[in-house]
């Protein structure tokens, strides 16, 4: 059974790779991307969103332009990080898809009134556009069949201030947090936060395992643009490896049994100090608005990883697919 999936990504590299994820596994079908500005600015995401579909061979993806900035603050991007246009070193042409007429806010629930019950929710960046969602529809979190989020640190050392997609707009969090834990409380959303994502570190062993570059463009864009992840995790002190944080979001809003959790109600720090969205986990709350993912095996992970982007690369051959 192919599973329908709205995601909403902030492209940047590992949004790039997660998307390719998506689109190489048989199970999903991807119906929608909304593009929510934050790695970089949203303009480039959307270049980006539509770049990557257009070598996947699946242009006709509607996309949608979402917001630029936090709903309260400016915006800091993370070029440094994921490259001056998100894609590290990777350099695709540009797509021949269009974006949609509407914003990523109705895009959003457009797709759940498409799909009742049945939509699955992926947001891999900051929650603007899913805050802006809520306020048009709030019986959106009925609507969808489960919410995965990448963002949030809920133990160990980075628990202590923002992880970069509740902080970028910890105002937009906290708004979908309160709507999950009040209209869905049987439908709470998986939160995938850094002291998960963290145990899903790519090398360029594991990469190795994917078909040449030379002949394979969906590959060589991950080895491009995780090159350049590579260099920035080295600069941080992390070794030559890369945190696979939203594939394996993605991975998780496929098959949920591949992480397991603990349910908690997760508190938005929104003082404006040095903590501004920090993630608080009450474990032992009554009401929780989160399960929290507290466990997985990076080896089940990578099994699929290599399987579905290695047979993917293989499908679409050594040219380009152009239309």
């Amino acid at each position: 059974m192919t599973l329908p999936v709205f995601a909403d990504f902030d492209t940047g590299v590992d949004d790039a790779v997660a998307l390719v994820y998506l689109l190489a596994s048989p199970d999903a079908e991807l119906v929608g991307i909304a593009c929510t500005g934050g790695n970089v600015a949203v303009h480039q995401v959307c270049c980006n969103n539509l770049a990557v579909l257009q070598l996947c061979g699946a242009p006709g993806i509607p996309v949608s332009k979402g917001a630029d900035a936090p709903l309260d603050g400016p915006a800091h991007t993370a070029e440094t990080i994921h490259g001056p246009q998100g894609l590290g070193y990777a350099e695709l042409p540009p797509g021949t898809g269009r974006l949609t007429g509407y914003d990523a806010a109705a895009a959003w629930v457009a797709a759940a009134r498409a799909h009742p019950g049945q939509l699955v929710g992926l947001a891999t960046g900051p929650l603007t556009n899913l805050a802006l969602a809520l306020r048009a529809e709030p019986a959106l979190p009925t609507l969808l069949r489960r919410l995965v989020i990448m963002g949030g640190a809920f133990s160990g050392e980075r628990s202590g201030w923002a992880e970069f997609n509740i902080g970028f707009d910890p105002v937009a969090a906290a708004e979908v947090f309160a709507a999950w834990g009040t209209a869905a409380p049987q439908r709470l959303p998986i939160v995938c936060g850094l002291d998960l994502t963290r145990h899903i570190a790519i090398t360029p062993a594991i990469l190795g395992l994917l078909p040449e570059p030379s002949g394979h463009p969906v590959v060589r864009l991950l080895d491009d643009a995780l090159r350049f992840y590579f260099e920035a995790h080295v600069a941080r002190g992390h070794g030559y490896l890369a945190y696979l944080h939203d594939p394996l979001a993605a991975a998780i809003a496929l098959e949920p049994d591949l992480v397991s959790t603990r349910p908690a109600a997760v508190h938005i720090e929104l003082a404006p100090t040095a903590a501004r969205g920090r993630t608080i986990p009450d474990w032992d709350a009554r009401r929780p608005n989160a399960l929290i993912g507290v466990g997985v095996d990076p080896a089940a992970f990578f099994d699929r990883f290599v399987q579905r982007v290695g047979a993917l690369a293989d499908r679409l051959g050594g040219v380009p697919p152009h239309s």
